[in-house]
């Protein structure tokens, strides 16, 4: 998401940075630019509008004028501009209610609202160590109810069964009474939607969340549907006075167009962001970090965040010891760290949250590096263990074996070795050097897809 938006702001902002003195000549340029660049990316020309005549407003006044760099002064505008619009600061979930806090989640049919249940349990469970329960009230599509418990038990919460033959109001008020027995913090009921607005399914879910009176009243949108997405999530708030909005498949928006209409025309918090069909694939929304990210800032506090929550600590500390203790780097240690990145988003969705590095995003093709990964994991795991530890035992016969049991080639096996011997290398250089040895040598290291041959910005 943002990645259009991020590349023009960029270009355009760069030639600022070293202005010794700006003008409203090359503001209004500046601006001019910004405004086209904010419009290609679907913002609603409302937010554009304001937007525009606030960052003006601030940068042909004193705070410009009186700066030691005017060009990263009017950038540092920009940036503040763009978290307002945005929200200014994350809006956490409220959970100050007697057990169970009620979320209902609202949306049209197809944004993702099933999907984004299962997510948000998956977060609740893991980030915030809350019992959770989810309850399917979408009557009209019995496969809904059945997804649901299928991803219920994906991400072990709780499943209170439904039927199409049930009331929706009573589905809720069971699904509550039961949720309190089992002493249940959270009770996330999916709710129906339609393929389009219409006074039958806004009379039904405001009959329901009258009966319910949840917590949480979060409306889910697909950020793809650019500008539609705030003027959608205008009307439900009209009807329901939503809480907060959580917008998905943003892996496949470019523009970016409703996270920025969003706040600004309904007022509302955008909560949380979804991210591919994974049940991990879910962020809380942070409206300064992800000015950050657009303007090639970066992002690493979620990026650490990130890492705290997927990667395993334990096994983390107990390979930086042996690496310390010998350098030595054998094949297991090799796909325990591929999967490591995996777990992060692979490459590209790292690359967005490192500072400067996001413009790199884009030349890792996500999907051939998914593709890569699994061909290196398979052939690492048609490896015996004694294999996997001391890989220069790894001959002819054996490599024909490894090739026929994961479905490679000897030639893959040979270009894996060769790969992981490189590594080896590095990583002894790590134990010598430190960190920035270990940089110096990244580049090229990794298979295609995964990070080699980067551009030199990235070395």
């Amino acid at each position: 998401m943002f990645d259009n938006l991020s590349e023009r702001l960029n270009r355009t902002l760069k030639n600022l940075k070293g202005q010794g003195r700006l003008t409203e000549a090359n503001i209004s340029d500046a601006l001019r630019d910004v405004r086209r660049a904010l419009l290609e990316a679907d913002v609603a020309l409302a937010v554009v509008k304001s937007f525009i005549n606030k960052v003006q407003a601030r940068a042909i006044g004193q705070e410009v004028s009186t700066s030691l760099n005017p060009g990263q002064a009017f950038i540092k505008i920009v940036k503040d501009e763009l978290t307002m619009v945005m929200g200014e600061q994350a809006s956490p979930l409220n959970f100050k209610v007697e057990p169970p806090a009620v979320i209902m989640m609202a949306g049209l049919q197809g944004a993702g609202k099933t999907t984004s249940v299962g997510k948000l349990a998956k977060w609740l469970v893991e980030r915030e160590k809350k019992k959770v329960m989810v309850v399917s009230a979408d009557v009209y599509r019995p496969a809904a109810i059945k997804q649901l418990e299928t991803l219920a038990a994906q991400v072990g919460v709780e499943f209170f069964p439904s039927s199409a033959d049930q009331d929706p109001i009573e589905i809720a008020r069971n699904a509550r009474i039961e949720a309190r027995k089992k002493f249940i913090d959270v009770l996330i009921l999916d709710t129906a939607g339609r393929l389009h607005i219409d006074e039958e399914m806004m009379g039904e879910i405001q009959r329901l969340h009258q009966a319910i009176e949840p917590t949480e009243t979060l409306f889910v949108v697909d950020a793809m549907t650019g500008q539609d997405a705030a003027n959608t999530a205008k009307a439900f708030n009209d009807a329901l006075a939503l809480t907060g909005v959580i917008l998905t498949k943003t892996d496949g928006d470019a523009r970016g167009g409703a996270a920025l209409s969003i706040r600004e025309i309904t007022g509302k918090p955008i909560k949380f962001l979804g991210a591919g069909e994974k049940t991990d694939a879910l962020e809380p929304f942070h409206p300064e970090r992800m000015a950050g990210r657009i303007l090639g800032m970066g992002d690493v506090l979620s990026l650490i965040e990130e890492a705290e929550a997927k990667i395993d600590r334990t096994q983390a500390e107990k390979f930086a010891k042996k690496l310390q203790k010998s350098g030595e780097f054998d094949l297991e240690d090799f796909l325990e760290q591929l999967q490591q990145i995996n777990r992060m988003g692979g490459i590209s969705g790292m690359l967005g949250k490192l500072p400067g590095m996001g413009q790199l995003k884009g030349q890792v093709d996500n999907d051939r590096a998914e593709k890569e990964f699994k061909r290196l994991a398979a052939i690492i795991h048609s490896m015996t263990p004694n294999e996997r530890r001391f890989p220069a035992v790894i001959k002819g016969s054996r490599k024909r074996r490894i090739a026929g049991g994961s479905g490679t080639s000897v030639q893959e096996v040979n270009k894996l070795l060769k790969q992981f011997g490189e590594m080896q290398k590095m990583m002894k250089k790590v134990s010598k050097g430190g960190m920035k040895n270990m940089m110096r040598g990244l580049a090229g290291k990794l298979p295609p897809g995964l990070g080699g041959g980067l551009p030199p910005g990235m070395r």
